[in-house]
């Protein structure tokens, strides 16, 4: 199929599949509701780079349920496309809980559950996009700059390698490796590498450099990150370290790394992989200390993704800046911007079923 060529003003485009879950997040010290969010890695890296002026495209499998709906609301509130979001029987909307508290310190911690607190029903697990899915938007894709995926399928592979053949930036950033077989072709289809210490402390024997791959990064926490690269097919270079950037003020680290990842697609991704590639060292650095500073400023927000309801973007941008130069304060006012989901809708399916039988049992 002909590429497709995009208008020069338009956002760079990224296309992503993943995991897509709703978050509902607690403050036990905190009496109102709990927060619904959309959530997972893969929602969390589109949204933070539909904020940082992105058109992102998420292509996931959810159910046709109440969670489903508070996704896609959403979705569309920052102007995410939904063209590629299907909601059916077949589907599954993940649930995740996060409970925020304190440390006898003060210092917040937080714990994830896939339980409900109601009725302690287990949420639904992820299902990936289908194969046959996949090659329909494969044989219409526009052509993207970035492609992110967070979860190996046959379906995820088959989008990774058309948006590579279309000239984008294949960014590969894996929780477990699941099924080993497509672990290790996600590996070497992917131009960029990213994964987190706590969960993939150890990698499948033979992992080096795939053939496509320029940068490999491991995230150490509050450690910082390692990154090594492989830059104009040169050899690999050794493991250089990063110290993580002082947070401002730290009311919730989750997301950090989520936002890590879009501040060096924001930095690097917008011109795809022709552009990526031709990056020298120091602006790989550079890159990551973006990235790093906003993570950072992530944690001064509860949530994910809190800082879109409560900055701008230039305003972040402002404070990232001020951040990398040392100069954050913390203080900052609060904007008017799009606010989380609201809970007025039931989001556990058991929860909901079961209202529906009392409903009927007594009318």
């Amino acid at each position: 199929m002909k590429k497709q060529p995009r208008k020069d003003a338009a956002p760079p485009l990224l296309l992503g599949t993943g995991l897509v879950a709703l978050d509902v997040i607690e403050t036990p010290d905190d009496p109102s509701p709990p927060k619904l969010c959309t959530g997972g890695t893969c929602a969390n890296v589109l949204l933070a780079l539909r904020y940082l002026g992105f058109e992102s495209v998420p292509v996931c499998r959810l159910c046709d349920d109440s969670a489903a709906k508070l996704i896609q609301d959403e979705f569309r509130v920052w102007g995410v496309s939904t063209t590629y979001v299907s909601s059916g029987e077949d589907g599954s909307t993940p649930v995740i809980v996060q409970t925020i508290r304190s440390t006898p310190g003060g210092h917040p911690v937080h714990a994830f559950s896939w339980r409900c607190p109601s009725c302690g029903a287990r949420f639904p697990s992820y299902k990936p996009v289908l194969a046959s899915t996949a090659e329909e938007i494969a044989s219409e894709m526009e052509s993207p700059q970035v492609y992110f995926f967070d979860r190996v399928s046959r379906g995820a592979l088959l989008l990774a390698s058309r948006a590579a053949e279309l000239g984008a930036l294949v960014v590969f950033e894996p929780s477990s490796v699941g099924d080993l077989s497509l672990f290790r072709e996600a590996w070497s289809v992917a131009h960029v590498v990213k994964y987190s210490h706590e969960r993939l402390a150890e990698l499948p024997d033979g992992l080096e450099f795939g053939p496509r791959q320029v940068l490999q990064i491991e995230t150490l926490g509050a450690e910082g990150l390692r990154y090594r690269a492989r830059l104009r097919k040169r050899i690999a270079s050794p493991w250089t370290r990063m110290v993580a950037l002082s947070a401002p003020s730290i009311k919730d680290t989750a997301g950090s790394g989520d936002w890590c990842t879009a501040g060096l697609l924001h930095r690097l991704g917008r011109s795809g992989a022709e552009g990526f590639l031709a990056a020298s060292t120091a602006e790989i650095e550079a890159g990551l200390r973006f990235a790093q500073a906003l993570a950072a400023w992530n944690c001064g927000y509860i949530g994910a993704r809190g800082g879109m309801y409560e900055a701008t973007v230039e305003e972040c941008l402002e404070r990232v800046e001020q951040i990398l130069h040392g100069r954050e304060t913390g203080a900052r006012k609060k904007s008017e911007g799009n606010q989380p989901v609201g809970d007025t809708r039931t989001w556990c399916s058991a929860c909901e079923d079961a209202h529906a039988k009392s409903t009927r049992t007594t009318a």
